[in-house]
């Protein structure tokens, strides 16, 4: 008989889904994604994502980094000048996400009421 819980806790579907799955970094992975040229620093995310408190958009950063998407490049400048990019993980995503995104353009109507 298997365990279920254990065959939950290993799944790698929801682990890797868990690393990008909330609001936050799938609009950071799409708003790189569609920058001029792939780069943005944090202010320039920040205007982008408004409603994105500063706080939640560095741990978002911060964990999008750690899971290997987004590269974080820090210049030797004074004050330090910090860009962040896809990796090629981060841009392998952005098909899947593209589809997510016409989907919701698509049902809007039908899961966000009115």
């Amino acid at each position: 008989m298997i365990d279920k819980k254990s065959e939950y806790l290993t799944c790698p579907i929801r682990h890797v889904i868990s690393r990008f799955g909330d609001k936050w970094s799938m609009l950071v992975l799409y708003s790189l994604h569609t920058s001029e040229n792939g780069i943005l620093r944090f202010n320039e995310l920040r205007r982008l994502m408004t409603d994105c408190s500063q706080k939640m958009l560095s741990a978002t950063l911060k964990h999008l980094e750690q899971s290997h998407l987004v590269h974080r490049e820090v210049y030797p400048e004074v004050p330090p000048r910090v860009e962040y990019s896809l990796t090629e993980t981060g841009k392998s995503l952005i098909p899947a996400i593209s589809i997510l995104i016409d989907w919701g353009k698509e049902h809007f109507d039908e899961v966000v009421e009115k």
